[in-house]
């Protein structure tokens, strides 16, 4: 492979090997039209749900068929099919899909976040890992630098919403290879298996006494899928509309049925109330530089956990001075993002012919350490097949050949751990501008996950290991500033995702979770969404909620 200008052909194979293109790929799905430069086509709606993410975008299809009027608001617009899709010279060289506005740390440092602002949020350039947490996750759990807390729910509360999410997201997975959750139930669809290069990884790995698993993946390989197996899908927007973002699996359909209306390029600026500040009234945004207010029976705040928070913040008013539904002093609190590190196996002796490696993990250290460290370590999974073009960011001085020679002979892991909820790690707001408050802990669990995995990656054959710890960039498993809970002092939302201060506003998204196990947390965020679609269903029924009209 070149160091970048190959072909788009090429970038979806290995050289010399031929590989589908986008060509002969079932043509990407059209993307619906939306109300550009008409602005919102009703004064009053029965939902507005502000972002369309995992968890927005689910919602939204939730609700699709209840015979609500809902609009959902995205601040972007829809990602372009176009070949740059594609192309890692584009997506990772360019940056040519960021458009997130700068963040700050805490001395004013700015950086440029992990968060995309389309329709679709980040599942747009998501790896598609969608796997359930553990039962374990919803439990308490003891760390060295504190305690993970238990949820306000069970793994069993929210089982009927996990398979109800990987129904909708095409869920790929082996109902039999992961010792970690016994499930009951069958994948909608078999695990997507592994490649050559990898299923000797994993054959060895067994041989040494591990578990490897196949990773639960939202695509689209079913007979007659558009799913080609391209080496361009983590990380990258989905050409041929193949993988199972919100967008593709969630919102073009609950846009077919006439009762869900998209709005883009349209930023909140507040969530308005009622006088006495006890009920959301609807949302004040900006559009076309044309401001609008919009008027719900239920507001729905799903932005992900730092945005959420913020318009959390910025909507505070005479009835709610330090920020909305922000009574306990909880919103932008209990930050979390994991400890993670990506680590580079590389065996000079062997090319790495895998094309689709992101297809195996491993939860031996998920609930277990080492004797010198007798507490959880995390979990680790391949990524997407790294090519030099994209490791040129972090190692600019290295020539692209060196790179490319690294990347052909490397696979690529992901390494997990949890970071726990601290009120310190925090977002606030400067001047308009969101500052992210982070300090990581529980760091030497992340040490030790770090060592063993070298360990074992020698074991199996790669005697060169190198990782690289991650920074406040990285946050696209941003959760826990809107924390739900039984107890208004100390948690935003109730158990049904509803502000304790105000009746009919809700957070659907990861900023609802009190702590952030060490697992992708989309599925979760995906089933949460359906969970709550029953409450604000339920809600919409009562008397109550027609104090704001629909017209």
């Amino acid at each position: 492979m070149t160091s970048g200008h190959q072909s788009l052909a090429a970038a979806t194979g290995t050289a010399g090997t031929p590989q589908p293109s986008a060509t002969t790929a079932e043509p990407a799905p059209t993307r619906p039209t939306d109300v550009r430069g008409q602005g919102p086509q009703h004064t009053g709606y029965d939902v507005i749900i502000v972002g369309s993410g995992m968890g927005g975008g689910t919602l939204a299809y939730a609700l699709k068929d209840s015979g609500a009027r809902v609009l959902l608001i995205e601040r972007g617009d829809y990602v372009p099919y176009e070949r740059q899709n594609w192309d890692p010279v584009e997506v990772f060289g360019k940056g040519r899909y960021k458009n997130a506005e700068k963040w700050y740390d805490v001395d004013g440092k700015p950086f440029s976040p992990g968060t995309y602002y389309y329709v679709g949020g980040n599942t747009k350039f998501y790896g598609a890992s969608l796997a359930r947490f553990r039962r374990e996750d919803f439990r308490a759990t003891e760390h060295q630098d504190g305690a993970s807390p238990a949820w306000f729910m069970q793994y069993e509360d929210l089982e009927p919403y996990y398979r109800r999410a990987e129904q909708v997201y095409r869920v790929h997975g082996d109902n039999n290879d992961d010792p970690s959750l016994p499930r009951p139930d069958s994948f909608p669809f078999p695990a997507i298996g592994h490649e050559p290069p990898i299923q000797r990884i994993a054959d060895k790995m067994r041989k040494v006494g591990f578990t490897p698993s196949n990773i639960p993946l939202g695509i689209d390989l079913r007979q007659g899928g558009r799913c080609i197996r391209c080496k361009t899908c983590d990380g990258y927007p989905c050409l041929v509309g193949a993988k199972l973002d919100a967008d593709v699996a969630c919102i073009r359909p609950a846009l077919q049925t006439g009762t869900v209306e998209l709005l883009t390029n349209s930023y909140v600026e507040q969530v308005l109330t009622d006088p006495d500040g006890s009920r959301a009234s609807g949302v004040k945004l900006i559009r076309d530089g044309v401001g609008h207010e919009v008027g719900a029976r239920i507001v729905v705040v799903s932005c992900g956990a730092v945005n959420s928070a913020a318009l959390l913040l910025r909507s505070g008013n005479e009835r709610h001075p330090d920020g909305l539904a922000n009574s306990s002093g909880q919103v932008g609190r209990n930050y979390m993002v994991h400890n993670n590190s990506v680590m580079v196996a590389i065996s000079p002796w062997r090319v790495n012919t895998s094309i689709f490696q992101k297809t195996l993990y491993f939860n031996d250290f998920y609930t277990k350490g080492t004797p010198d460290h007798p507490f959880p370590l995390g979990h680790v999974q391949l990524i997407g097949k790294l090519q030099a073009p994209m490791l040129k960011g972090s190692r600019p001085e290295i020539p692209n050949w060196a790179l490319a020679m690294v990347a052909r002979r490397s696979t690529d892991w992901w390494l997990f751990t949890e970071d726990l909820p601290d009120p310190k790690n925090r977002v606030t707001l400067r001047d308009g501008k969101i500052i992210i408050h982070w300090t990581p802990n529980n760091v030497r669990a992340h040490e030790v996950l770090t060592r063993e995995t070298r360990n074992l990656l020698r074991k199996v054959g790669y005697p060169f290991v190198f990782s690289q710890r991650t920074g406040i960039e990285v946050n696209s498993h941003q959760a826990g500033t809107v924390r739900a809970g039984t107890d208004p002092t100390t948690s935003v939302l109730d158990p049904d995702c509803r502000a304790h201060d105000v009746q009919n506003l809700f957070v659907v998204d990861s900023s609802f979770f009190p702590s952030l196990p060490v697992i992708n947390p989309a599925l979760t965020i995906a089933a949460n969404a359906f969970r709550v679609a029953d409450s604000i269903v339920e809600q919409l029924a009562t008397p109550a909620s027609s104090a704001v009209p629909a017209p």
